[in-house]
């Protein structure tokens, strides 16, 4: 099933305008991303059509299976729990049927979200020291696919020369050259010359090895090769990598994380103050504040008005404080699974009419 086929299946009963619309921490560039539930018909849970979730291609709306839904739900997952809590101007569709779970939503509170919204947080501040490397490395440059010929190097006096120079200051054509395997060596091979001899060169350009060649008895190799593959294979991950970061990245977000200059993805520690103060105010038993009160300081890192190892210091201190709170708190140590259960038990019955 794809995202066309669900919205004109009639089966989605919930779905609302989340992240940081939603937050109230949106900028004039900012997506708008919306997740929301379905239910799938009852042919499709009896038989193998079942789904967990669709999506479109950039994952801007995204749907769960009202199990799958309840399961993350069950887990205390932020991004589900702040669906049950959306502002109202967030909410673009409700079924009815959804007011059964909408009238527990104080149920899924529970101390697992210590680690959830914790947890999340954390991963926040590394992925917004991750991309500072992107921008370093990367910047607006188009990444230079290497290839193996990059990667060898010969071995003469005990020393290790690019096998392109080492060829270079001999005047010698890599068309011309030959290879055999060194026997019981790693990536170790012998390299051959011959202006008569029909080698067959080092490797294709657009190969992944070298390629070895059929060498005439009683050739005297010029010198041994080395293919560093490790290396090769690192530098391919990394140039796929940073192409599909380019591909992918939100322009104008890049653009206001060079502008700043903080080596640091302003939305991610926007976004982990914002969850470890959601974290502490459900730990105090205040619920899940979706719209933060604290609008324009989270503006202000997202910006990137403040130094990197402050904000952590900070991040750090909430951590502390959450810990504290949460050791404190009434909140149940975890939900009920029989309660699950009879919900997603109560909703399947009620929506295919089963009484």
């Amino acid at each position: 099933m794809n995202l066309r086929e669900l919205e004109n299946s009639g089966h989605i009963i919930f779905e609302g305008v989340v992240g940081s619309q939603a937050y109230g921490i949106s900028t004039p560039t900012s997506d708008i991303d919306t997740k929301g539930v379905f239910i799938q018909p009852i042919e499709d849970i009896l038989g193998f059509g079942y789904v967990e979730q669709v999506s479109d291609a950039k994952n801007d709306r995204t749907f769960f299976e009202i199990r799958r839904f309840l399961q993350l739900l069950q887990t205390a997952n932020p991004t589900m729990l702040e669906l049950l809590n959306l502002p109202d101007d967030c909410i673009r569709y409700k079924h009815p049927i959804m007011d059964l779970v909408m009238v527990h939503k104080e149920r899924f509170i529970t101390k697992v979200c210590r680690n959830s919204y914790g947890g999340y947080a954390v991963e926040q501040i590394k992925k917004a020291r991750g991309l500072n490397k992107k921008i370093v490395e990367v910047g607006e440059k188009i990444p230079v696919r290497k290839t193996v010929l990059d990667f060898c190097f010969t071995i003469e006096n005990s020393r290790s020369i690019p096998l392109m120079l080492f060829l270079d200051n001999k005047g010698l054509d890599v068309n011309k050259c030959g290879l055999a395997k060194i026997p019981h060596g790693h990536d170790l091979y012998s390299l051959y010359y011959s202006e008569e001899h029909t080698y067959r060169g080092i490797a294709d350009e657009d190969s992944d090895e070298v390629r070895l060649t059929s060498i005439p008895k009683g050739e005297v190799p010029i010198a041994s090769l080395n293919f560093n593959k490790d290396a090769y294979s690192k530098h391919c991950k990394q140039y796929k990598e940073e192409v599909e970061w380019i591909e992918n990245r939100n322009p104008a977000r890049f653009a206001d994380n060079l502008l700043h200059g903080k080596g640091y993805d302003g939305k991610n520690l926007a976004h982990c103050h914002r969850l470890l103060d959601m974290a502490t105010e459900i730990g105090e038993g205040k619920g899940v504040v979706v719209r933060r009160p604290n609008r324009e300081q989270l503006l202000s890192i997202r910006r990137g008005e403040y130094d990197y190892d402050q904000l952590v210091t900070e991040a750090e201190d909430k951590i502390k404080r959450m810990d504290e709170i949460f050791e404190k708190s009434e909140l149940p140590g975890a939900l009920d699974r029989e309660f699950v259960d009879e919900l997603l038990i109560k909703m399947r019955k009620q929506y295919y009419g089963l009484g």
